[in-house]
C-alpha cells in the first residue's frame, strides 16, 4: 500500500489501520512488509520459501509489473482458474458471472508453473530483438537515404550551375524557376522521410524501454506478473511489427532520387529553350531487408503448449523401402526441412550409404557411400548434413545436393552423436564433446558432456547416456540442468526435442520411445510394441511441421521362410505429434 507520499505495511494496515513504514515487497504474496512484519513472514514455514525486495528495488520495476495483480479488480479475489476461450486468469466468482459457459477452464498453477521456462519467453525476448534490430535498420536506412537525397540535391544543382555559366543573363529568370522546383521538392522528400524517421525512432525508443522492462520481468516477476506481462509485451511487438510490415508494403521506404534532366537543345538555348529542365523524384523498389515476425505473438503463449498427458502421435505414413534395400540395417533416419527424408544403411562393414526419400516416403535416390563406419548425421544448413566417422575422429560435411563430401572436420575424440543448430556442430562419445563454431571453425572441448545421442534446442543441449540409463540436459557452456533417471528408461540411444522443449528419447532396452517434459522430472510412453514398434534405433522430429520419424523393424507380408531374419526388415514410420 503507498499513501501520503510513503510505502506503509500491508499487514499492519489490514490488522488495526495502523501506518507503519514498509522495508521490503512479497513478489509472492505481492504485499509491503515492515520490518516486524517481515521476520514472522520469514520465520511462518508457510512463506519461509518466498521472496522479497527491498522498497528501493520495488520502486524500480516496470510500471507493467506493478499493475500486474494476483487478485481479481472485479470481485477482489485470488486468480485461480484461466480461461482458455477468453484468454485470462479468473477468479471463482468470475465463473458464476461471466464464465459460466466457457467450457475449456484449466487450473491456473497448470498454465503458470512452466511460463519462464516455456519456448514462449524465448519466442518473446525473440521478438523484441527482432522488432529492435529491424527499426535500427530502417533508421540507418533513411539516415542513407537522406545523405543520398542530399548528395543528389548537390549534383543536380552543380549541373545546373555548369549549364548556366554561358547563358547567365538570359536564364536568371529560369535559373530561379529550377531552383525553386529543386528546393521545393527536396524539402517535401526531406520532410516526409525526417516525419517517417521520427516515426520510427519512437517505435524504437518504445521496443527498448520495452527490452530493459523485460530483463527486469525475467529477474524479479512472479509467475503471474511474467504470464500477464508477457502477452502485453507480445501486442506491442506485435503492433509494431505489423507497423514495419505496411512500412515495407507500402510506398514510405521506396527509394526517391531527386534527378535533374537537362534540355537537349542546349547549343540553342537562347532561342529554343524556355526552362532549365525538370527536377524528378524517381522510385524505386527499396533494398531494405527486415526479419519476419511472428503473426499473432499475442495468441500463442498458452494454447498451444500441450500437456504431456495429452502427447499421443498418430501415423501418417511409412517408408517404402526397396526391396534390394530391405534387410540392411540403417541407425539414422532424419526430417529435412524441406520435409523429405533422409536415413543412414549400413550393407555391409564396409559400405554405408545415406538414402534420400521424398515427401511421401518414396525411395528418391542414394546419396553418398562410405567405407568408415559412420555413428550419426544431422542436418546443419544450407543442404549441407554433418556425419560423424566414429573412430576415424572426424566429421564429414556432405552436400545432399551436389552428393559429395565438401569439408571434414577433424576432432582431438572419436565422434559418435552429432546435432546442429546452424550456428554450432556438437560432436560427442561417451566421455566428451566438442562445439565448432561455424563461422570461425574454432572447437571447443566439454569434458564433462559425455552422450550417446545429442540434440540442441533453446541454447541448451540435450542428451542421452547409453551406459547409465538416464537423460541430461545442459546449458550451451556445460553446465548441467537436469539428469532424468526412470525405470521406463534402459539403454536410450538417440534424442530429439520439440517445439516446446518436450524430449523425446528412444529406451532400446524396453522396445519403446518416451517423451519427457521440459523441466524433466515426468515422463510418459508414447510408443511400445502395443504399437508395432520392434527393436527401434532412430529418432528425429521436424519442429515446425509437428512431425516426428522413428526406426522399427516391421513383418515381412507374405513370407514364406520361418527364420526371423527373413520376416522383418528395417524401416522408418513418420508420425503427427
Amino acid at each position: 500500500m503507498t499513501s501520503l507520499g510513503g510505502d506503509f505495511c500491508t499487514l499492519c494496515y489490514d490488522d488495526d489501520g495502523s501506518f507503519t513504514e514498509a522495508v521490503t515487497w512479497c513478489t509472492k504474496c505481492e504485499v509491503l512488509l515492515c520490518t516486524d512484519c517481515e521476520k514472522q513472514h520469514t520465520k511462518s514455514r508457510t512463506y519461509k520459501d518466498h521472496k522479497t525486495m527491498s522498497i528501493k528495488d520495488y520502486h524500480k520495476l516496470p510500471k507493467l509489473m506493478l499493475e500486474i495483480s494476483c487478485q481479481c479488480r472485479d470481485h477482489k479475489k485470488k486468480f485461480e482458474l484461466y480461461c482458455a476461450y477468453h484468454d485470462c486468469p479468473c477468479c471463482v466468482t468470475c465463473i458464476t458471472d461471466t464464465h459460466n459457459k466457457c467450457q475449456d477452464l484449466k487450473p491456473l498453477s497448470d498454465i503458470l508453473k512452466q511460463v519462464k521456462s516455456s519456448a514462449s519467453v524465448q519466442l518473446c525476448e525473440k521478438d523484441l530483438n527482432n522488432v529492435k534490430e529491424n527499426l535500427e535498420e530502417i533508421i540507418k536506412y533513411l539516415l542513407r537515404r537522406i545523405d543520398a537525397n542530399n548528395n543528389q540535391k548537390t549534383k543536380a544543382a552543380e549541373q545546373v550551375r555548369s549549364m548556366r555559366k554561358s547563358i547567365d543573363d538570359f536564364l536568371n529568370k529560369l535559373e530561379q524557376e529550377i531552383f525553386y522546383d529543386l528546393e521545393s521538392k527536396h524539402s517535401k522528400l526531406k520532410s516526409k522521410t525526417n516525419f517517417l524517421l521520427q516515426q520510427v525512432t519512437q517505435k524504437a525508443n518504445e521496443i527498448s524501454q520495452l527490452q530493459n522492462e523485460f530483463s527486469k520481468m525475467s529477474q524479479s516477476a512472479t509467475e503471474l506478473q511474467m504470464f500477464i506481462g508477457l502477452r502485453e509485451i507480445e501486442k506491442t511487438t506485435s503492433k509494431v511489427a505489423k507497423y514495419i510490415d505496411e512500412l515495407k508494403s507500402g510506398d514510405n521506404l521506396e527509394e526517391k532520387k531527386l534527378e535533374v534532366r537537362s534540355s537537349s537543345a542546349q547549343q540553342t538555348i537562347l532561342q529554343d529553350v524556355k526552362s532549365f529542365g525538370d527536377i524528378n523524384i524517381n522510385t524505386s523498389q527499396s533494398t531494405l531487408r527486415i526479419k519476419p515476425g511472428r503473426k499473432n505473438q499475442a495468441q500463442n503463449l498458452v494454447a498451444t503448449v500441450p500437456r504431456i498427458e495429452k502427447i499421443k502421435p498418430s501415423m501418417l505414413r511409412t517408408l517404402r523401402i526397396p526391396e534390394d534395400m530391405k534387410y540392411m540395417y540403417f541407425n539414422v533416419c532424419r526430417i529435412l526441412p524441406d520435409g523429405k527424408y533422409l536415413t543412414l544403411n549400413h550393407q555391409s562393414c564396409t559400405s554405408h550409404s545415406l538414402l534420400l526419400f521424398d515427401n511421401d516416403g518414396i525411395f528418391e535416390r542414394k546419396v553418398i557411400t562410405f567405407t568408415e563406419y559412420i555413428h550419426d548425421a544431422c542436418f546443419v544448413r544450407n543442404n549441407i548434413v554433418a556425419v560423424t566417422l566414429g573412430s576415424e575422429n572426424q566429421t564429414a560435411l556432405v552436400d545432399i545436393e551436389k552428393n559429395t563430401t565438401i569439408q571434414t572436420i577433424k576432432l582431438s575424440h572419436s565422434c559418435c552423436g552429432v546435432a546442429s543448430d546452424g550456428r554450432i556442430l556438437m560432436i560427442s562419445n561417451a566421455e566428451k564433446s566438442s562445439i565448432v563454431n561455424l563461422n570461425d571453425e574454432t572447437q571447443t572441448i566439454l569434458e564433462e558432456v559425455g552422450a550417446t545421442g545429442l540434440s540442441l534446442f533453446g541454447g541448451n543441449i540435450y542428451a542421452t547416456v547409453f551406459s547409465d540409463n538416464k537423460v541430461c540436459c545442459y546449458k550451451e557452456t556445460g553446465e548441467p540442468l537436469w539428469t532424468f533417471h526412470h525405470h521406463d528408461i534402459e539403454s536410450p540411444e538417440e534424442i530429439a526435442v520439440d517445439k516446446h522443449g518436450f524430449v523425446y528419447t528412444i529406451s532400446r532396452g524396453n522396445n519403446n520411445f518416451l517423451v519427457i517434459s521440459p523441466d524433466g522430472k515426468t515422463c510418459k510412453t508414447i510408443l511400445s510394441e502395443v504399437d508395432g514398434i520392434n527393436f527401434p534405433v532412430a529418432i528425429d522430429i521436424h519442429r515446425e511441421k509437428g512431425k516426428m520419424i522413428v526406426s522399427s523393424k516391421l513383418k515381412e507380408i507374405g513370407g514364406e521362410n520361418d527364420d526371423w531374419d527373413y520376416k522383418m526388415y528395417q524401416t522408418a514410420i513418420i508420425y503427427k505429434i
